[in-house]
Protein backbone atom coordinates (compact mmCIF):
# COMPACT_ATOMS: atom_id res chain seq x y z
CA UNK A 1 0.00 0.00 0.00
CA UNK A 2 1.60 3.27 -1.15
CA UNK A 3 1.61 6.37 1.01
CA UNK A 4 0.21 9.61 -0.25
CA UNK A 5 2.89 11.86 -1.69
CA UNK A 6 3.74 14.66 0.76
CA UNK A 7 2.78 18.17 -0.34
CA UNK A 8 5.37 20.45 -1.89
CA UNK A 9 4.14 23.53 -0.01
CA UNK A 10 2.44 24.10 3.33
CA UNK A 11 0.96 27.47 4.22
CA UNK A 12 -2.06 29.71 4.36
CA UNK A 13 -3.13 31.68 1.30
CA UNK A 14 -5.66 34.51 1.80
CA UNK A 15 -7.45 35.18 -1.51
CA UNK A 16 -9.89 37.93 -2.50
CA UNK A 17 -12.75 35.97 -4.03
CA UNK A 18 -14.78 37.72 -6.71
CA UNK A 19 -18.56 37.54 -7.02
CA UNK A 20 -19.58 34.66 -9.27
CA UNK A 21 -17.44 31.56 -8.62
CA UNK A 22 -18.04 29.18 -5.76
CA UNK A 23 -15.49 28.80 -2.98
CA UNK A 24 -14.64 25.38 -4.41
CA UNK A 25 -13.97 27.02 -7.79
CA UNK A 26 -11.33 29.19 -6.12
CA UNK A 27 -9.80 26.13 -4.47
CA UNK A 28 -9.52 24.52 -7.90
CA UNK A 29 -7.82 27.64 -9.27
CA UNK A 30 -5.27 27.43 -6.43
CA UNK A 31 -4.67 23.73 -7.09
CA UNK A 32 -3.84 24.49 -10.72
CA UNK A 33 -1.65 27.50 -9.87
CA UNK A 34 0.35 25.75 -7.14
CA UNK A 35 0.24 22.29 -8.75
CA UNK A 36 -0.89 20.96 -5.39
CA UNK A 37 -4.01 18.87 -4.72
CA UNK A 38 -4.05 19.16 -0.94
CA UNK A 39 -5.90 22.47 -0.59
CA UNK A 40 -9.05 23.39 1.34
CA UNK A 41 -10.66 26.51 2.81
CA UNK A 42 -11.88 27.72 6.19
CA UNK A 43 -15.43 28.85 5.48
CA UNK A 44 -17.62 28.97 2.39
CA UNK A 45 -18.56 32.20 0.66
CA UNK A 46 -21.71 32.03 -1.46
CA UNK A 47 -21.17 32.54 -5.21
CA UNK A 48 -22.84 35.97 -4.94
CA UNK A 49 -20.47 37.04 -2.15
CA UNK A 50 -16.95 38.39 -2.49
CA UNK A 51 -14.08 38.99 -0.16
CA UNK A 52 -11.61 37.07 1.99
CA UNK A 53 -11.29 33.32 1.50
CA UNK A 54 -8.57 31.54 3.51
CA UNK A 55 -7.02 28.64 1.60
CA UNK A 56 -5.18 25.98 3.57
CA UNK A 57 -2.36 24.44 1.54
CA UNK A 58 -0.53 21.18 2.26
CA UNK A 59 -0.19 20.29 5.92
CA UNK A 60 -2.12 23.42 6.93
CA UNK A 61 -5.27 21.52 5.87
CA UNK A 62 -4.89 19.77 9.23
CA UNK A 63 -5.50 23.12 10.90
CA UNK A 64 -8.77 23.88 9.05
CA UNK A 65 -11.08 22.86 11.88
CA UNK A 66 -9.14 25.05 14.32
CA UNK A 67 -8.96 28.11 12.04
CA UNK A 68 -12.77 28.04 11.87
CA UNK A 69 -12.76 29.39 15.43
CA UNK A 70 -11.70 32.89 14.37
CA UNK A 71 -14.50 35.54 14.29
CA UNK A 72 -15.34 37.05 10.91
CA UNK A 73 -16.09 40.61 9.78
CA UNK A 74 -18.52 41.28 6.93
CA UNK A 75 -19.82 44.32 5.12
CA UNK A 76 -23.25 43.92 3.57
CA UNK A 77 -26.15 45.80 2.01
CA UNK A 78 -29.70 44.85 2.98
CA UNK A 79 -32.34 45.86 0.48
CA UNK A 80 -35.85 46.26 1.90
CA UNK A 81 -39.36 45.98 0.47
CA UNK A 82 -39.68 42.22 0.07
CA UNK A 83 -38.01 38.98 1.11
CA UNK A 84 -36.59 36.34 -1.24
CA UNK A 85 -36.58 32.55 -1.18
CA UNK A 86 -32.79 32.40 -0.81
CA UNK A 87 -32.51 35.42 1.53
CA UNK A 88 -30.28 37.14 -1.09
CA UNK A 89 -30.67 38.86 -4.47
CA UNK A 90 -30.50 35.58 -6.40
CA UNK A 91 -33.82 34.28 -5.05
CA UNK A 92 -37.43 34.88 -6.07
CA UNK A 93 -39.44 37.61 -4.34
CA UNK A 94 -41.68 36.35 -1.57
CA UNK A 95 -43.43 37.45 1.62
CA UNK A 96 -43.04 39.33 3.81
CA UNK A 97 -43.19 42.47 1.65
CA UNK A 98 -44.40 45.98 2.32
CA UNK A 99 -43.62 49.67 2.63
CA UNK A 100 -40.23 50.51 4.09
CA UNK A 101 -40.38 52.63 7.27
CA UNK A 102 -38.21 55.70 7.71
CA UNK A 103 -34.74 54.42 8.53
CA UNK A 104 -33.83 56.98 11.15
CA UNK A 105 -31.16 56.72 13.81
CA UNK A 106 -33.56 55.53 16.51
CA UNK A 107 -34.88 52.70 14.35
CA UNK A 108 -31.39 51.54 13.41
CA UNK A 109 -30.31 51.62 17.06
CA UNK A 110 -33.26 49.39 17.91
CA UNK A 111 -32.20 46.86 15.27
CA UNK A 112 -28.62 46.88 16.56
CA UNK A 113 -29.88 46.21 20.07
CA UNK A 114 -32.05 43.31 18.89
CA UNK A 115 -29.20 41.56 17.07
CA UNK A 116 -26.44 41.89 19.64
CA UNK A 117 -24.60 39.31 21.71
CA UNK A 118 -25.55 35.63 21.65
CA UNK A 119 -28.71 35.05 19.63
CA UNK A 120 -30.62 32.14 18.10
CA UNK A 121 -30.46 32.20 14.31
CA UNK A 122 -32.24 30.00 11.76
CA UNK A 123 -29.99 29.17 8.76
CA UNK A 124 -31.33 30.01 5.29
CA UNK A 125 -33.32 27.24 3.56
CA UNK A 126 -30.83 27.46 0.68
CA UNK A 127 -27.58 26.73 2.51
CA UNK A 128 -25.04 23.94 2.88
CA UNK A 129 -26.12 23.13 6.43
CA UNK A 130 -27.19 19.50 6.70
CA UNK A 131 -30.43 18.05 8.10
CA UNK A 132 -30.60 14.26 8.35
CA UNK A 133 -27.52 14.00 6.13
CA UNK A 134 -28.94 16.19 3.35
CA UNK A 135 -27.86 19.75 2.56
CA UNK A 136 -30.66 22.26 2.97
CA UNK A 137 -30.30 23.61 -0.56
CA UNK A 138 -30.71 20.05 -1.91
CA UNK A 139 -33.93 19.64 0.06
CA UNK A 140 -35.18 23.09 -0.98
CA UNK A 141 -34.53 22.43 -4.67
CA UNK A 142 -36.40 19.12 -4.46
CA UNK A 143 -39.41 20.91 -2.99
CA UNK A 144 -39.16 19.23 0.41
CA UNK A 145 -40.13 21.34 3.40
CA UNK A 146 -38.13 20.70 6.57
CA UNK A 147 -38.09 22.29 9.99
CA UNK A 148 -34.78 24.07 10.50
CA UNK A 149 -33.67 24.29 14.11
CA UNK A 150 -32.16 27.60 15.23
CA UNK A 151 -28.48 27.71 16.12
CA UNK A 152 -26.81 29.77 18.82
CA UNK A 153 -24.40 32.32 17.28
CA UNK A 154 -22.68 35.44 18.58
CA UNK A 155 -22.69 38.98 17.24
CA UNK A 156 -19.64 40.69 18.72
CA UNK A 157 -20.38 44.04 17.07
CA UNK A 158 -22.99 45.36 14.64
CA UNK A 159 -22.99 48.79 13.01
CA UNK A 160 -25.86 50.00 10.79
CA UNK A 161 -26.33 53.07 8.64
CA UNK A 162 -28.67 54.09 5.85
CA UNK A 163 -28.03 56.43 2.94
CA UNK A 164 -30.95 55.26 0.79
CA UNK A 165 -34.61 54.98 1.69
CA UNK A 166 -34.76 51.24 1.00
CA UNK A 167 -31.29 50.05 2.03
CA UNK A 168 -29.31 49.43 5.18
CA UNK A 169 -25.52 49.17 5.14
CA UNK A 170 -24.16 46.91 7.83
CA UNK A 171 -20.77 45.93 9.20
CA UNK A 172 -20.85 42.94 11.52
CA UNK A 173 -18.27 41.01 13.54
CA UNK A 174 -19.59 37.52 14.24
CA UNK A 175 -18.77 34.01 15.40
CA UNK A 176 -18.34 31.09 13.05
CA UNK A 177 -21.57 29.61 11.74
CA UNK A 178 -23.26 33.00 11.38
CA UNK A 179 -25.34 33.68 8.24
CA UNK A 180 -25.48 37.31 7.14
CA UNK A 181 -28.28 36.31 4.75
CA UNK A 182 -30.39 35.25 7.75
CA UNK A 183 -29.60 38.56 9.47
CA UNK A 184 -30.84 40.47 6.39
CA UNK A 185 -34.00 38.36 6.27
CA UNK A 186 -34.63 38.81 10.00
CA UNK A 187 -34.15 42.58 9.78
CA UNK A 188 -36.74 42.71 7.01
CA UNK A 189 -39.11 40.67 9.14
CA UNK A 190 -38.55 42.90 12.17
CA UNK A 191 -39.47 45.94 10.04
CA UNK A 192 -42.56 44.17 8.60
CA UNK A 193 -41.49 45.02 5.06
CA UNK A 194 -39.26 42.12 4.09
CA UNK A 195 -35.58 42.30 3.22
CA UNK A 196 -32.78 40.37 1.56
CA UNK A 197 -29.01 40.52 1.25
CA UNK A 198 -28.13 42.49 -1.87
CA UNK A 199 -24.34 42.55 -1.45
CA UNK A 200 -21.81 40.84 0.82
CA UNK A 201 -18.05 41.17 1.28
CA UNK A 202 -16.04 39.31 3.92
CA UNK A 203 -13.37 41.70 5.14
CA UNK A 204 -11.52 39.75 7.81
CA UNK A 205 -11.15 36.36 9.49
CA UNK A 206 -9.47 36.85 12.86
CA UNK A 207 -6.09 38.53 12.20
CA UNK A 208 -6.28 37.91 8.45
CA UNK A 209 -7.56 40.93 6.49
CA UNK A 210 -8.65 41.42 2.90
CA UNK A 211 -6.03 44.19 2.47
CA UNK A 212 -3.25 41.59 2.69
CA UNK A 213 -4.88 38.95 0.46
CA UNK A 214 -4.05 37.83 -3.08
CA UNK A 215 -6.50 39.00 -5.78
CA UNK A 216 -8.32 36.14 -7.48
CA UNK A 217 -7.10 37.39 -10.87
CA UNK A 218 -3.47 37.02 -9.77
CA UNK A 219 -4.21 33.44 -8.77
CA UNK A 220 -5.80 32.75 -12.16
CA UNK A 221 -2.97 34.29 -14.17
CA UNK A 222 -0.04 32.80 -12.24
CA UNK A 223 2.30 30.88 -14.56
CA UNK A 224 4.48 29.44 -11.80
CA UNK A 225 3.93 28.63 -8.09
CA UNK A 226 6.73 31.06 -7.17
CA UNK A 227 4.51 33.99 -8.21
CA UNK A 228 2.20 33.07 -5.31
CA UNK A 229 4.74 31.75 -2.81
CA UNK A 230 6.89 34.90 -3.14
CA UNK A 231 3.92 37.24 -2.73
CA UNK A 232 3.24 39.14 0.48
CA UNK A 233 -0.05 37.22 0.82
CA UNK A 234 1.55 33.78 1.34
CA UNK A 235 1.80 32.73 5.03
CA UNK A 236 4.18 29.81 5.73
CA UNK A 237 2.99 27.15 8.15
CA UNK A 238 5.12 28.40 11.06
CA UNK A 239 3.56 31.87 10.81
CA UNK A 240 -0.04 30.65 10.88
CA UNK A 241 -1.92 32.16 13.82
CA UNK A 242 -4.61 30.15 15.60
CA UNK A 243 -7.50 31.32 17.81
CA UNK A 244 -5.88 29.92 20.97
CA UNK A 245 -3.33 31.07 23.56
CA UNK A 246 0.22 30.16 22.56
CA UNK A 247 2.75 28.21 24.63
CA UNK A 248 6.46 27.82 23.90
CA UNK A 249 8.27 24.60 24.87
CA UNK A 250 11.93 23.58 24.76
CA UNK A 251 13.41 20.99 22.39
CA UNK A 252 13.13 18.07 24.82
CA UNK A 253 9.47 18.82 25.55
CA UNK A 254 8.76 19.27 21.83
CA UNK A 255 10.18 15.81 21.12
CA UNK A 256 7.90 14.26 23.77
CA UNK A 257 4.91 16.26 22.53
CA UNK A 258 5.19 15.10 18.91
CA UNK A 259 5.38 11.50 20.14
CA UNK A 260 2.03 11.84 21.91
CA UNK A 261 3.30 12.45 25.43
CA UNK A 262 1.91 14.99 27.86
CA UNK A 263 4.33 17.80 28.72
CA UNK A 264 4.69 20.17 31.65
CA UNK A 265 4.93 23.84 30.69
CA UNK A 266 6.21 26.47 33.11
CA UNK A 267 4.92 29.99 32.53
CA UNK A 268 4.31 33.24 34.50
CA UNK A 269 0.57 32.65 34.82
CA UNK A 270 -0.43 36.11 33.58
CA UNK A 271 -2.91 34.84 30.97
CA UNK A 272 -6.09 33.11 32.04
CA UNK A 273 -5.74 29.53 30.78
CA UNK A 274 -8.02 26.92 32.27
CA UNK A 275 -8.33 23.17 32.27
CA UNK A 276 -9.64 21.80 28.93
CA UNK A 277 -8.59 24.93 27.01
CA UNK A 278 -6.92 24.32 23.67
CA UNK A 279 -3.51 25.91 23.09
CA UNK A 280 -1.15 26.39 20.15
CA UNK A 281 2.22 24.87 20.99
CA UNK A 282 5.40 26.34 19.49
CA UNK A 283 9.05 25.30 19.67
CA UNK A 284 11.67 27.67 21.03
CA UNK A 285 12.52 28.74 17.45
CA UNK A 286 8.90 29.79 16.88
CA UNK A 287 7.92 26.80 14.75
CA UNK A 288 4.39 25.52 15.20
CA UNK A 289 4.56 22.06 16.79
CA UNK A 290 0.85 21.33 17.11
CA UNK A 291 -2.32 21.78 19.15
CA UNK A 292 -2.68 20.69 22.76
CA UNK A 293 -5.34 20.61 25.44
CA UNK A 294 -4.67 21.68 29.03
CA UNK A 295 -5.23 18.72 31.35
CA UNK A 296 -4.28 20.50 34.59
CA UNK A 297 -3.44 23.99 35.85
CA UNK A 298 -1.12 23.97 38.86
CA UNK A 299 0.74 26.44 41.09
CA UNK A 300 -1.76 29.23 40.48
CA UNK A 301 -1.42 29.02 36.74
CA UNK A 302 2.38 28.89 36.63
CA UNK A 303 2.46 25.23 35.58
CA UNK A 304 0.34 23.58 32.91
CA UNK A 305 0.04 19.94 31.93
CA UNK A 306 -0.57 19.91 28.17
CA UNK A 307 -1.65 16.84 26.20
CA UNK A 308 -1.19 16.75 22.38
CA UNK A 309 -4.34 16.43 20.26
CA UNK A 310 -2.71 17.20 16.89
CA UNK A 311 0.98 17.39 15.98
CA UNK A 312 2.72 18.87 12.95
CA UNK A 313 6.41 18.31 13.54
CA UNK A 314 6.60 14.92 11.82
CA UNK A 315 4.72 16.35 8.84
CA UNK A 316 7.12 19.26 8.46
CA UNK A 317 10.05 16.90 7.90
CA UNK A 318 8.39 16.16 4.59
CA UNK A 319 7.59 18.57 1.78
CA UNK A 320 8.74 22.12 1.30
CA UNK A 321 8.17 24.40 4.29
CA UNK A 322 8.07 27.47 2.16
Amino acid sequence: MSRRRPPKYSGLLPVIKESGPTSHDVVDKARRALKERRIGHTGTLDPMAEGLLLLCVGHVTRLQQYLLGWPKIYHGIVRLGFATTTYDREGDATDPRGDVPELDRELLAGIQSRFNGTIDQVPPPYSAKKVDGKKLYELARSGKSVEIAPKSVTVHELALRSERADEIDLTVNVSTGFYVRSLAHDIGGMLNCGGYLHHLCRQAIGPYAIENALPQKTLEEAQDPSEILDSDAWIPLDRVMLPFPELTINAAAADRFVHGQEVVVFRPGTDAIETNDQVAVRASNGGLVGIGVVRAVLARGRTLNVHPIMVLADDKKQGRRR
